[in-house]
């Protein structure tokens, strides 16, 4: 299995969750997934509470960046 670059692992906290609470926890880091089409639209591709990657308004996220050993636990827990 090919390893994804790491500039392709982000994370971000969630700052806004409404209309979305079962779905997104408000604080709660989440895994990105680079999705273009969705950027040039204004959303951002995450793994929310379901498991699996959904489009989220962009501005109800910050990026944040990690140390290493934080990023291997959360890939682990995925």
């Amino acid at each position: 299995m090919k390893k994804q670059p790491k500039a392709a692992l982000k994370f971000a906290v969630c700052i806004r969750n409404e209309g979305y609470l079962a779905s997104l926890e408000m604080h709660k880091i989440y895994r990105v997934l680079q999705d273009r089409d969705a950027m040039q639209d204004g959303d951002i591709r995450v793994i929310d509470e379901s498991g699996e990657d959904y489009l989220y308004p962009a501005d109800w996220f910050v990026y944040v960046e990690l140390p290493a050993k934080v990023e291997q636990s959360l890939l682990r827990a995925a």
